[in-house]
C-alpha cells in the first residue's frame, strides 16, 4: 500500500472526533440523537454540522448534464430475482459508437445522489459509458436528502441489493452500445459493492476500482481474476482495519491489485459536496483511476 502526500487541513475547523461519530452515524452504528449528544459535549451545534458535515450538493456538479459533450438520461433494466425492475442513470459520449468501454457506478449507502450522477458525467467525459444504478429505485427513487435515502436503503433486502447490482452490471455489458470490457467504481457502500462484483462476477468484470470499501465475503475473494486500484483513507479507521486480511487474500491466489492510502484524510474524500473532500488528493486519485480504466478497459 502506497502513502500519498499530506492531505491540507479542511477549510472547516472541525475536530477529527467530529469526523469519525459522522462515519458511525452515516453507517448505522449510531443515532442521530447519538451523533448530535457527542457534537454538543464539545461545543458543535446542529448549524455547524450542516454547514460542514452534512452534504451541499450545489458544490459538486464538476460536469453539467447540459454539457454538449455528453448525453444523460435514465435507463431500465431487468431485476427478476431482485426488484423486479432498475433504474439508473446513463451518461454516454456525444458521439458514443459501438464497443465504447463502460464502467458501472455505484453510489454511497443512500441512493443514487447528485454527487454519484456527476461522477457518471465525469466519466463520460473521459469516453466511458457510466451507468449509474438507483438502489432506491423500488421504494420510488432518492428521496432527495441522504438521512431518508439512507433509511430508505436499510429496509431493503441486502441479498436482492447484491442481485440488483450484478443485474446493473449485465445490462450495461450488454449495451448495444458498449464493448465486451466492463468497469465499476464505487464509494463508501459503492466500494463494497465493487469488490463484491469482481469476486462473485468474475466473468462480468474486467477492472474494478473501489473507493474505501470493504471486502467481498471470504468465500467468493479466491474467485476474483479482474485487476484492482484499491482506494483508501487514512484515517478511515474502519475500512481500513478490514484490509490486512483483504490483502493477504489477494496475495493467496495472485490477484492483479493495486493500493494506495491517501495521508491525513477521512472516508468519503473524494465527494467534493462536504468537508470531507480534499481536493488534491481526490483529484489523484481520480486520474490514477480513469487512468487504470483506460489501461483495462481498451
Amino acid at each position: 500500500m502506497t502513502v500519498e502526500s499530506k492531505a491540507a487541513v479542511p477549510s472547516q475547523d472541525i475536530p477529527q472526533e467530529a469526523f469519525d461519530w459522522y462515519d458511525e452515524y452515516a453507517h448505522g452504528d449510531i443515532d442521530r440523537r447519538t451523533f448530535l449528544s457527542r457534537l454538543a459535549a464539545i461545543g458543535l451545534t446542529a448549524a455547524a454540522v450542516t454547514g460542514g458535515l452534512i452534504p451541499d450538493y450545489a458544490l459538486a456538479e464538476q460536469v453539467s448534464f447540459n454539457d454538449a459533450n455528453i448525453l444523460a438520461s435514465y435507463a431500465d433494466y431487468p431485476s427478476p430475482d431482485a426488484f423486479g425492475t432498475g433504474r439508473g442513470y446513463l451518461v454516454t459520449p456525444k458521439d458514443a459508437q459501438a464497443n465504447t468501454p463502460a464502467v458501472l457506478v455505484v453510489h454511497e449507502n443512500r441512493g443514487l445522489n447528485p454527487y454519484i450522477k456527476d461522477v457518471a458525467r465525469r466519466l463520460a467525459k473521459q469516453g466511458f459509458i457510466a451507468f449509474a444504478p438507483d438502489i432506491l429505485h423500488s421504494l420510488g427513487g432518492y428521496p432527495g436528502n441522504d438521512d431518508e435515502g439512507r433509511a430508505m436503503q436499510k429496509t431493503l433486502d441486502r441479498s436482492k441489493v447484491e442481485m440488483d447490482f450484478v443485474h446493473a452490471a449485465r445490462f450495461l455489458k450488454e449495451h448495444e452500445l458498449t464493448s465486451d470490457k466492463l468497469g465499476v467504481v464505487g464509494f463508501c457502500f459503492g466500494g463494497y459493492i465493487s469488490n463484491m462484483l469482481a469476486a462473485r462476477e468474475p466473468e462480468l468484470i474486467d477492472a474494478a476500482v473501489p473507493f474505501y470499501g470493504t471486502p467481498a465475503k471470504k468465500e467468493y475473494i479466491k474467485n476474483i481474476k479482474a485487476p484492482l486500484m484499491l482506494q483508501f483513507a487514512e484515517l478511515d479507521k474502519r475500512v481500513n482495519g478490514t484490509w490486512p486480511d483483504y490483502e493477504m487474500k489477494l496475495k493467496a491466489i495472485g490477484a492483479n491489485y493495486q493500493a494506495f492510502v491517501y495521508e491525513a484524510v477521512n472516508h468519503g474524500f473524494h465527494n467534493d459536496s462536504t468537508a470531507r473532500y480534499s481536493e488534491a488528493e481526490a483529484e489523484l486519485a481520480w486520474s490514477r483511476s480513469v487512468d487504470f480504466f483506460k489501461e483495462h478497459l481498451a
